[in-house]
């Protein structure tokens, strides 16, 4: 495990404390669930924002198969 030295906004270390109270769990195990929760939400966005790329990459080429496609299918 690495040991790390943070700063936490007083509003949001006050509401984490009250959370922690009433859960009954470490704050290190809280913040260590939070930040691999941010990680799983971050590495979803990332995959999302290259999806769109690639599929704006691939788009005017998808639409012209299709188009060549339709004509296939009007010419019979």
């Amino acid at each position: 495990m690495k040991t790390i030295s943070l700063k936490i906004d007083d509003a949001i270390f006050g509401e984490t404390e009250k959370i922690l109270s009433r859960i009954k769990k470490p704050r290190n195990r809280y913040i260590n669930e939070a930040l691999e929760h941010y990680n799983q939400m971050q590495k979803r966005l990332l995959i999302e924002k290259k999806l769109a790329k690639e599929s704006a990459l691939v788009k005017k080429d998808s639409m012209a198969t299709l188009k060549d496609f339709e004509q296939i299918d009007h010419a019979d």
